[in-house]
């Protein structure tokens, strides 16, 4: 029973004072990314990982445009408002009737009608602010990420943005804001390394919400960047544990699996494989291990699945808890899966 488990360990924020629970809950689906969640489903998620004792919840003005944010303020307004909430800024969403539920965008299926416009200036980064405490409903927000930055989204149009972060005044607006009060924390919520290192060396970040780069597929930051996190003292949120997908599933079901929000090539998938054969070996859930081995780092404060229901939230305390045999990580690194922590 889940009630019977020891509380979720916590670990410190960088240095925002904050200490925020080793697993976290991943809101991105509750903006009906890929399929459609009702109301009912999404807020009965997010009460599910409240009563698990999980306390950061993490969503976006992008996910769902909107339909996340409203939905994790409409869980959380009248409960326990000890729960950390990040969300994210550099996205404005601009009404916009021709965008429509039946119609997919950016992988959401959502009624909201707005479209996305990209603005990492303090004024974008401030109005982005405001809005998104307007469409959760509350009276904080604890930790706000600058979302997507960086070539791996913005492609050449990277350092346009770059310039207004830097120069425009954006990573200024958030130190204001926490030095204010109005944010305990801000950093950046990414898919890629170089952007971190680059924001580290020119704006004192708290944390990094880094999706799928730091996974038991790939560990691309242990020589470059988490040297630097251990540096300055900033902490990072490893999102998206099982890489889109393949992480979770494997390889061995009947559809293609996903990684990186796309079909997985030949060769993730072979390694994908002789993890499962190492992991068959020790008796090891392939999704148990995703879920926990980004946790083995000490610049890591917290892991952060996507999470669409009560359900799933059951599953994924059952991952976290599940115990691993140290002889397994050995096993994997033995044969050239993993990299040395």
């Amino acid at each position: 029973m889940t009630d019977a488990r020891p509380a979720l360990p916590t670990r410190p924020l960088g240095k925002s004072g904050l200490r925020v629970t080793e697993l976290a809950f991943g809101a991105a689906s509750l903006g009906n990314l890929n399929r459609r969640v009702d109301d009912a489903t999404a807020q009965a998620a997010v009460h599910a990982a409240v009563t698990a004792g999980i306390n950061l919840v993490d969503t976006a003005p992008f996910y769902g445009r909107g339909l996340s944010e409203r939905r994790v303020g409409d869980a959380l307004r009248e409960g326990d408002r000890s729960v950390i909430l990040s969300t994210k800024a550099g996205r404005l969403l601009v009404p916009d009737a021709s965008v429509t539920e039946q119609e997919e965008c950016d992988g959401f299926l959502s009624p909201m009608p707005f479209r996305i416009a990209y603005d990492y200036s303090r004024d974008g980064i401030l109005r982005s602010f405001e809005a998104s405490l307007h469409r959760l409903g509350l009276d904080r927000i604890d930790i706000l990420l600058v979302h997507d930055i960086g070539r791996y989204v913005q492609g050449d149009a990277h350092d346009g943005y770059w310039d207004q972060l830097t120069r425009g005044g954006g990573f200024d607006a958030l130190v204001s804001l926490r030095d204010q009060g109005a944010i305990r924390a801000f950093g950046l919520g990414v898919n890629e390394v170089q952007v971190c290192i680059d924001a580290i060396n020119v704006a004192p970040l708290d944390v990094l919400l880094l999706a799928n780069r730091y996974t038991l597929l790939e560990q691309t930051p242990l020589d470059s960047l988490f040297p630097l996190c251990v540096a300055n003292g900033v902490s990072v949120i490893a999102g998206a544990p099982y890489n889109s997908g393949i992480l979770a599933t494997g390889t061995r079901g009947h559809g293609v699996p996903f990684y990186d929000y796309g079909p997985a090539p030949v060769n993730v998938i072979e390694r994908v494989r002789l993890i499962e054969t190492i992991a068959d070996t020790w008796q090891v859930p392939l999704a148990a291990a995703a879920l926990q081995f980004p946790l083995a780092h000490p610049c890591v404060a917290a892991v952060l699945p996507g999470i669409n229901d009560p359900r799933r939230m059951a599953e994924t305390l059952d991952l976290y808890h599940f115990f691993i045999p140290i002889g397994f990580w050995s096993a994997l690194a033995d044969a050239g899966l993993l990299c040395s922590v």
